[in-house]
């Protein structure tokens, strides 16, 4: 999360709002307020995209189970949904309207439920490979992840590569990742 040039994804790749996936992405599982390392670039991505076009959609919260407070801890609003990711696209997309799907981005820790509903919605996906912590994480979410990084190494040494998005020069990312 505070990896993202939100600068150059907003100017090189014309994205006009941005959602993200809540536990492991911007919060520890099942916390309501925002990783402390991240603090400056939550307020960094708020700024670039405006509140109003920064969003969370969790399958923790903003469902019918969500009993946090979210909004009002990380300053943006919370889509609420029935369904669970990857499933629930057509709610992100009437939150951005007219903003269109592939100037959307999508951020997530989790290929089969993030970057699936991304993906299955045009958007433009970014996964958060390494997560803030698995201490209190949903046991099934935790092996499944694990799961994916291996799925996902495999399929790269196969030389298997992302589809290209319509925004993107390459499919890198590179311009929109800064090193550590």
């Amino acid at each position: 999360m505070s990896c993202i040039n939100y600068a150059a994804l907003k100017k090189q790749a014309n994205i006009q709002a941005i959602g993200f996936d809540k536990d492991n992405c911007l919060t520890a599982p099942y916390v309501s307020n925002i990783h402390p390392p991240f603090e400056n670039a939550w307020e960094e991505c708020k700024k670039t995209f405006g509140k109003g076009k920064v969003m969370i959609v969790s399958n923790s919260a903003g469902t019918k189970d969500d009993a946090q407070h979210l909004e009002a801890s990380l300053g943006v609003t919370v889509l609420k949904h029935e369904e669970k990711k990857p499933d629930g696209g057509h709610h992100l997309a009437n939150y951005v309207k007219p903003i269109k799907p592939e100037q959307v981005a999508f951020v997530g820790d989790r290929i089969l439920t993030d970057v699936l509903f991304g993906n299955r919605n045009g958007n433009l996906t970014i996964w958060t490979s390494q997560v803030i912590t698995e201490e209190g994480d949903n046991k099934p979410a935790l092996l499944i992840r694990r799961l994916e990084h291996h799925l996902i190494h495999m399929l790269q040494r196969l030389g298997v590569k992302a589809p290209m998005h319509p925004g993107l020069i390459d499919n890198t990312h590179d311009d929109f990742i800064m090193k550590k």
